[in-house]
């Protein structure tokens, strides 16, 4: 099977789990035997393209002629089965799939962030969920509000974008949702259940779980949405040592907070970016790694690495992270399906777990509230050699390398089966 997967790459000085995950799925299709034909741009690129590219740059994310060209004649000359699409902005254009439509090539795309409705991408907004622009034919209010970029006139352009190439996205053949949550969203966009497929990231198997270490793992950008406030906030209910060391990665806008917060409490550690080995050595060194995302976030990887080394997961209920933790039963409230039920207890105690927090086989949920969080800490703490084994088994069922690439394969398979295209 021949595949072109299409990725514009976010800037290298911008982290980009995204990035991270196209290299590893391209690595992991390679291994299994997938002739995979990358057509990948970088926002790199853009600083020394020539004055004639930058004049063109505006109208890029609505057509992209040049992506066009190349990708063009790269379907004429390899003929794949299947074009796979992550990130179009702003090098490559939605256009993408229609030029691969065009070719007689479907389209299978991963749905990263909500960028068919949001034009930010991630339905937050001055430190609140907005979903403002939902429903509309053209996101007024995220021209409004600045919302790309902190530029009226490019998110004018990238609310342009959205509205002209809704029909693009409703013709890709199937969609990648990441979580359930995403799928929801897919739905509600109007895509129908026959061209979704739930399919989540993974990450390579570290091995076997050493023992758990102390204390908490925070790693994300530290913005706003990822929660940075939240957590100090909920922390600092709690004496000085009482719940162990927090260990805080990663880097963004953010950071000052962080670092006044490691200078403040003995029991606040600021790690800093990590590279690969930091990021093992972190999560090996904690007993819980914490998610403390604002917003709807599609799905943090720094999770999917817990689980990988047996560690639980303390986050809030937005988005797929009750999915990626297993608290996410349909039809039912959060912390009360059968298996949060049989295994409610606290610390392993017998005692009833405290009203708000949910249990999934892999961790805890709770509400985006300080209080919420604060509360849910020592459960997390005491609770989480009785989750390691149960995590550690969610990885290897759900998340695990061999696992996630026969499903993408298998989706591959089954348009590339299927000559009619919608």
């Amino acid at each position: 099977m021949k595949i072109v997967v299409a990725h514009n790459r976010y800037r290298e000085a911008q982290p980009s789990g995204e990035n991270t995950i196209v290299d590893s799925e391209i690595a992991q299709l390679t291994a299994a035997g997938i002739e995979v034909l990358p057509f990948i741009r970088s926002s790199d690129e853009i600083p020394s393209m020539s004055k004639v590219a930058k004049a063109l740059l505006p109208i890029s994310p609505i057509w992209a002629p040049r992506a066009q060209h190349d990708l063009s004649r790269l379907l004429t000359e390899h003929r794949p089965d299947v074009l796979h699409l992550h990130n179009p902005y702003p090098l490559l254009s939605p256009w993408v799939v229609r030029t691969a439509h065009r070719h007689g090539v479907p389209v299978v795309q991963t749905v990263h962030n909500y960028r068919q409705v949001c034009s930010s991408g991630i339905y937050f907004r001055d430190g609140v969920i907005c979903q403002d622009c939902k429903g509309r034919a053209l996101g007024v209010p995220a021209i409004r509000h600045r919302c790309y970029r902190d530029s009226a006139a490019q998110s004018a352009l990238m609310a342009t974008t959205l509205a002209v190439h809704r029909g693009t996205w409703r013709s890709v053949d199937r969609y990648v949702a990441l979580t359930s949550a995403i799928a929801d969203h897919l739905r509600d966009y109007g895509i129908p259940d026959e061209r979704i497929v739930v399919k989540p990231n993974s990450v390579p198997d570290p091995g076997r779980p050493t023992p758990l270490g102390d204390g908490f793992l925070y790693m994300a950008r530290l913005s706003p949405e990822k929660g940075v406030d939240l957590l100090l906030d909920a922390w600092r209910r709690h004496p000085v040592g009482a719940l162990g060391t927090l260990r805080m990665a990663g880097d963004g806008e953010l950071r000052p907070l962080v670092e006044a917060a490691a200078a403040e409490r003995a029991d606040v550690v600021y790690l800093g970016q990590l590279d690969r080995a930091g990021v093992r050595a972190a999560v090996e060194a904690s007993a819980v790694v914490i998610a403390a995302s604002m917003w709807h976030d599609v799905l943090p990887t720094v999770i999917i690495e817990a689980l990988a080394s047996g560690r639980p997961v303390l986050g809030t209920a937005l988005g797929g992270i009750p999915y990626l933790v297993g608290a996410d039963a349909p039809h039912e409230p959060a912390g009360t399906g059968p298996a949060q039920v049989a295994s409610a207890v606290a610390g392993g105690g017998g005692s009833p777990m405290p009203a708000g927090i949910g249990l999934g086989d892999a961790g805890w949920v709770v509400p985006p509230e300080p209080a919420a969080l604060a509360a849910a800490l020592p459960v997390a703490r005491a609770g989480a050699p009785g989750l390691a084994l149960t995590a550690r088994a969610r990885y290897e069922r759900t998340f695990h390398p061999d696992v996630v690439t026969k499903q993408l394969i298998d989706i591959y398979a089954g348009v590339a089966r299927n000559p009619n295209h919608v």
